[in-house]
């Protein structure tokens, strides 16, 4: 499911419509592993998605979801009250309690989210093992630079195994 590098979107640093977002990418467990990413306003949560999911060397694909705070949210409310964007997967269904959420993380646009640096999110991988992490909001309008994106920029830290058992056995 997770594309291949060919496939991202090729930038000449001449197309309108916003610049570059950057972010940094934490395991929430260890935040001394984190990968700094780079990609352009107008891809969505789903290209973020998927490029953790190779910055993290990640093999097997599950469900995922962004959770983006509410201002004043403080413990377990911070993502109970959240705003919550999903993989499409999760989004086929409908919402039993009729509501709206979560949102589908493949049709919402960066530049959708109005960041702004020093901006925290949550991102979880893997509804089974919770694979959380914390993004931090770096940059919203960096400088367009040729090439395909997103991109990895920078990592820190060995990626931990997908299945931490399979390293035991």
């Amino acid at each position: 499911m997770a594309r291949k590098k060919a496939d991202r979107v090729k930038s000449t640093g001449s197309e309108s419509g916003g610049g570059i977002v950057i972010l940094k990418v934490a395991l929430a467990e260890q935040k001394s592993l984190w990968r700094r990413i780079a990609l352009r306003c107008e891809q969505t949560l789903d290209d973020l998605h998927e490029i953790i999911f190779e910055a993290f060397d990640r093999y097997d694909e599950h469900l995922y979801s962004f959770y983006f705070p509410r201002p004043g949210s403080r413990g377990r409310a911070r993502i109970r009250n959240a705003v919550e964007y999903s993989s499409p997967e999760i989004c086929e269904e409908p919402d039993p309690w009729g509501d709206d959420f979560p949102r589908n993380a493949a049709e919402t646009p960066l530049a959708s989210l109005q960041l702004k640096p020093g901006r925290t999110f949550q991102y979880l991988f893997d509804l089974g093992d919770s694979w959380w992490h914390e993004i931090t909001v770096e940059e919203t309008d960096a400088i367009v630079e040729p090439g395909n994106y997103p991109r990895i920029l920078e990592t820190h830290g060995q990626s931990p195994p997908q299945y931490p058992l399979d390293e035991e056995e």
